[in-house]
């Protein structure tokens, strides 16, 4: 019996553990994702919506809308702090109680609204208004406003810094390593060298360039009614001017106004933040592969960790796993990225529900990619250069310098200076002294053949090392 006991009680701390989850993001990598909850869980969506309810009536407010009897309502600056406190102090036990009144509503933006409701009548006050919260507003008027405003605070507060920690890693292994001179690998083949800083360099400044984009992206928003046309807003108030203030209220909001739509906002600039987040992810998956395949041929050494096993079966093995985990995620961080861009800019006339599931899911798609990052970040703090195996490689591939031979032949006169060193070199084994055979027999100044003849794989990396400590 107490063997039993002992089982169960493990079995329900089991339950609640992270090893029972569906998910790796809520699992696995638990510890990583859990800043996410703040803006994309259920809870955080309500707290949106609830927030642009209460600035949509406190907006009504401030042009003299909301009417008490006959007369306008006037509420003091005590009045609107308490509207406030509705959005500041909703917390997740009050988020049950939203969902305790879907349970008969079925519909979670009209569970907010009552909630709203009770909330105020909490307050004399305030209770006069409660008829004005979601005043001329459809469902996605709300929710559209709401996860604009999410994944902004997302993207400025999650997003953004995990890819500045990206770009800060790139620009220090620049310029660490800015005058370390290895061969390129153009084709998978040895080719003209350049250093292992510039390479770093590369993908800092792509990655910089294209984070800039993300960063000024401003989500596009709407709040026109059920169909786009304020109908209900200028039969109640014909002598307002909507669509300015639909526009006023959106900006002031840090949104950007969207005047043509439907029932819903058309998700482009939803759509617009997925391709810059699958261009930045690509981008970083092709860093993750080529170190991985620097690894592979010994051009970086990895930090061995005493503790760390590599293999089950082999003990000597230092994995990449932290490249390989990058990739992994940040394909699946891709795979919803290509879904969302492909599946929400497209409703079947003026509104159709196939969004909203999918919508549902932006924290899953950002999740991957965060924890892709910090995996990305992980792996290039354990790599070093191996400096003996990227020397010993540029000392035996001497035929990479047939290229600056053949422009210097060209510049002066030389004949056929291409045919010559493709004669020489290509699938030849070229050495140092058979190289420079070759220049000593050639009509050239003695000044410029004394250059090439001192010439060696490892001093010929034109800038890299100064376009490295550039970046």
């Amino acid at each position: 019996m107490l063997i039993f006991r002992r089982l169960f009680k493990f079995s329900s701390q089991f339950k609640e553990s992270t090893l029972t989850a569906i998910s790796p993001l809520d699992g696995r990598y638990a510890s990583q994702t859990t800043p996410l909850k703040d803006y994309f869980s259920e809870y955080a969506l309500m707290k949106y919506r609830i927030k642009v309810e209460i600035e949509w009536l406190k907006f009504l407010h401030s042009k003299n809308m909301i009417k008490q009897g006959n007369s306008v309502l006037n509420l003091t600056a005590l009045d609107l702090t308490y509207l406030d406190l509705i959005y500041d102090k909703f917390d997740v036990t009050k988020s049950f109680r939203v969902k305790q009144i879907e349970s008969t509503t079925n519909h979670d933006v009209k569970s907010i609204e009552y909630y709203i409701k009770e909330e105020l009548d909490k307050n004399p006050i305030l209770h006069s208004m409660k008829e004005y919260v979601h005043f001329c507003c459809t469902s996605e008027d709300i929710n559209n406003i709401a996860y604009s405003l999410m994944m902004t605070d997302a993207k400025n507060n999650l997003l953004m810094k995990s890819l500045e920690g990206v770009i800060n890693k790139l620009v220090q292994l620049s310029h660490d390593h800015y005058n370390v001179p290895m061969l390129s690998r153009t084709h998978g083949q040895v080719a003209s060298p350049t250093t292992v800083g510039k390479e770093f360099a590369n993908f800092a400044y792509r990655i910089r360039n294209h984070s800039e984009l993300l960063r000024n992206l401003k989500f596009e928003a709407k709040l026109n009614g059920a169909v786009g046309n304020y109908n209900a807003h200028l039969l109640a108030y014909p002598n307002y001017d909507w669509p300015n203030l639909s526009k006023q209220f959106i900006e002031e909001l840090k949104l950007k106004h969207n005047p043509y739509t439907t029932q819903i906002e058309p998700h482009d600039s939803v759509a617009l933040y997925y391709s810059y987040l699958n261009l930045i992810n690509n981008i970083l998956l092709g860093l993750s592969r080529d170190v991985w395949s620097y690894i592979s041929i010994n051009y970086f050494e990895q930090k061995s960790i005493k503790s760390e096993v590599g293999s089950s079966t082999m003990p000597h093995k230092v994995n990449p796993i932290d490249f390989e985990n990058c990739e992994g995620n940040l394909g699946l961080s891709n795979s919803l990225a290509q879904h969302f861009m492909n599946k929400l800019v497209i409703s079947r006339y003026q509104r159709d529900l196939s969004d909203s599931t999918v919508m549902r899911n932006h924290g899953v798609c950002l999740g991957y990619a965060v924890v892709g990052y910090r995996s990305l970040i992980k792996g290039l703090d354990k790599i070093s250069p191996n400096y003996d195996t990227i020397l010993n490689d540029l000392e035996n591939h001497w035929e990479v310098l047939a290229e600056p031979i053949q422009q210097i032949m060209r510049q002066y006169g030389v004949p056929n200076p291409y045919e010559q060193l493709k004669e020489l070199t290509r699938g030849q084994k070229i050495t140092k002294d058979s190289l420079r055979d070759f220049i000593s027999k050639l009509t050239l100044p003695d000044d410029i053949k004394k250059k090439l003849l001192s010439l060696e794989p490892k001093d010929y990396i034109g800038n890299a090392d100064k376009m490295a400590r550039l970046i």
